[in-house]
């Protein structure tokens, strides 16, 4: 199940520290106790350069019993350095009870931050394994409050994503944000597929149609006083996917759990707002269904009528996200009428086959709002890169049927961009941006949270 390290500040020295075998110290700092060896000489033996991450051990014995010592680099002390610095630790750490560290010089939120990811771990294995550290105690300075903020956002993104689907669907993901809408002071609204039905909301109930576990619309409020601005966020939540009748090949539905990750980040960032204090009004939009199939599945060539009217033939089932997308930018245009609406999804896997594990595929239809959340993502570590909107792609997801196609349908190719150019018909226009993740949302060793840093470090910037 899932764990995420904890982390504390102590006022004993650093060999003083209960349970702690590992006593960490930056490299050319004093550790507070004899070492039995010349420590610069040990250094240049093992010709340390002091970069960030970089850790030289050696044995010491203090107060009668044996320890480890931790050298560790910190780089040029920059948020990107101590972060790595502070995953470094937590991650050479795995399997202790306690690790002591005596604090770096600087901003400790990056180091916060990536000392707790680092250590967060997600298994239902019930044997013993090696666990993540259990506590970091921070010597001579304070954790950062922001820094255990975002992590344990991120964390619940990735506990949410990396949860079985035996375990998650729809209802389920609802009780979730109930549960961290009472929490974090959130009114909540969540449709239930009859009045899905009476609003008109076709994308999800097509989706949905061939699974027993009906689709669910989750909205999410969060309501400062004083706020001028209002900005929406969109979270794909598919719990699983198989294809429908557009059926995947088994190995691709293996990571199909992860689906929903887009939602996932949604219901982090907003389980942090209160937390930060953001001062814009922030709605939280996950539309989810699982896509089945079955004799009441969607088909190919069925004709789907969206929230608002507008419709769009079905030519992939697998092309679903987008189908659940449009409902919810299409309501937040109607009804809710932001200034600004993003939306984020594990969509495309031409995103990722364009850019990778490490960087998100970022579409804009506003070049303020897309400089925004590049900086962003660059402060973050969770980069985005500028895709574009193609004007003369447009034709290939015209239907001779419906108003638009799931899917481009002449040669062209760009399946991200294809994909980008279907959810911007039901915008409205208003300034929106799209984040394609299908690539940096999944890591070797699971879901990554992908999005929930990113998105809380432009909405505590002045430029949400």
């Amino acid at each position: 199940m899932p764990v995420l390290t904890h982390l504390r500040a102590a006022e004993e020295p650093l060999a003083q520290v209960p349970g702690a075998r590992l006593l960490a110290v930056p490299q050319g700092g004093d550790p507070g106790f004899d070492t039995g060896l010349p420590v610069d000489e040990l250094l240049a033996f093992h010709k340390a350069k002091g970069e960030a991450g970089e850790i030289v051990s050696l044995p010491v014995q203090v107060g009668g019993a044996l320890r480890e010592l931790l050298l560790y680099g910190t780089g040029d002390g920059s948020a990107s350095a101590l972060r790595k610095t502070g995953a470094a630790l937590a991650r050479r750490a795995k399997g202790e009870d306690v690790l002591a560290v005596r604090a770096p010089d600087g901003d400790l939120t990056a180091f916060t931050e990536g000392a707790l990811l680092a250590g967060y771990d997600f298994s239902m294995k019930t044997g013993e394994g090696k666990k993540p550290v259990g506590e970091i105690v921070l010597v001579g300075g304070e954790p950062s409050a922001r820094g255990e903020v975002l992590a344990a956002a991120a964390a619940l993104a990735r506990d949410l994503t990396n949860t079985p689907s035996l375990e998650k669907c729809p209802a389920w993901l609802a009780d979730r944000a109930a549960d961290l809408a009472r929490d974090a002071g959130l009114r909540i609204r969540v449709r239930d597929e009859r009045e899905l039905a009476a609003e008109g909301f076709g994308g999800l109930l097509a989706v949905g149609a061939g699974s027993p576990r009906p689709p669910r619309l989750i909205e999410l409020s969060y309501e400062p006083e004083g706020a001028s601005r209002h900005i929406v966020l969109v979270g794909k939540g598919i719990t699983f996917d198989t294809g429908g009748i557009s059926i995947k090949p088994s190995a691709a539905m293996q990571t199909m759990k992860t689906d929903m990750a887009g939602g996932a980040v949604v219901l982090g960032v907003m389980s942090a707002l209160r937390a930060l204090d953001v001062p814009v009004r922030v709605t939280g939009l996950v539309p989810s269904a699982e896509n089945s199939f079955s004799g009441s599945a969607m088909r190919p060539s069925d004709v789907i009528t969206h929230y608002g009217g507008t419709t769009s033939e079905v030519l992939n089932t697998d092309a679903e996200g987008r189908l659940v997308l449009a409902d919810a930018l299409a309501y937040a245009d109607q009804v809710l009428r932001p200034d600004l609406v993003v939306d984020i999804a594990t969509l495309t896997g031409a995103a990722k086959l364009a850019l990778g594990l490490r960087h998100g595929a970022l579409f804009a239809t506003d070049e303020e709002l897309a400089g925004a959340l590049l900086e962003a993502g660059s402060r973050a570590e969770e980069p985005l890169w500028r895709m574009p909107l193609t004007e003369d792609y447009r034709v290939a997801i015209e239907s001779q049927v419906a108003d638009v196609a799931n899917i481009e349908k002449r040669g062209f190719g760009g399946g991200a961009i294809m994909a980008a150019l279907f959810l911007e018909k039901f915008t409205g226009g208003r300034p929106w941006a799209h984040l394609d993740v299908a690539g940096p949302a999944r890591g070797g060793e699971g879901a990554t949270g992908y999005g929930v840093r990113l998105f809380l470090e432009w909405l505590t910037s002045s430029s949400a």
